[in-house]
């Protein structure tokens, strides 16, 4: 009997995968980080720091373009 397992992975991408991904550029994404939020712009989505790395999750990323999508 050959018992598999299954691991689910979870997709997290660089800062400049992030970018790419959601169609604005690093510096954008950098500046929400270290200057959070401000009144009269776009929130950044949520980021994970580990260490020095950033990475954000690929289905953070979903939610977030989704919350700032405007339906007409």
């Amino acid at each position: 009997m050959n018992k598999s397992i299954q691991i689910e992975t979870i997709e997290v991408l660089t800062e400049t995968e992030a970018a790419k991904y959601i169609g604005m550029s690093r510096a954008f994404l950098s500046a929400d980080r270290q200057n959070g939020y401000r009144e009269g712009r776009t929130k950044g989505p949520v980021f994970m720091k580990l260490g020095r790395a950033i990475r954000y999750h690929r289905k953070d990323l979903d939610g977030w373009l989704m919350e700032n999508r405007v339906v007409r």
